[in-house]
C-alpha cells in the first residue's frame, strides 16, 4: 500500500515518505499533518483543500509510490516493470 485515501467528510490522502522529507513538508504545509492512524514518521496525512497544486500532490503520491516499490523483493520488482 503506497497511498490510502479517506472521503468520509473530507478529502485526505496518507502517502509515505522519507522521515526528512515528511516533517519539511508537515513545517511547510499546513495541509500536511502526521499520518492518521499510521506510523507519524513515515507517514503524511494530506487534506486535499486546494492549498497545495495537483502536481505536486502527484509528486508525493509518486514518492511513496517509488518508497513502497523500492522496498519489495528484487522479484516483484522485475514482476511489476515486466508487463
Amino acid at each position: 500500500m503506497f497511498a490510502h485515501i479517506d472521503t468520509a467528510d473530507t478529502f485526505w490522502i496518507n502517502i509515505k515518505c522519507l522521515p526528512e522529507r515528511a516533517v519539511e513538508l508537515r513545517e511547510k504545509y499546513s495541509c500536511v499533518t502526521p499520518g492518521y492512524h499510521m506510523n507519524k514518521i513515515h507517514w503524511n496525512s494530506v487534506l486535499i483543500d486546494g492549498s497545495v497544486s495537483e502536481s505536486l500532490l502527484k509528486e508525493w503520491i509518486d514518492h511513496s509510490y517509488d518508497l513502497i516499490v523500492a522496498g519489495l523483493p528484487k522479484k516483484i520488482q522485475s514482476e511489476l516493470f515486466s508487463s
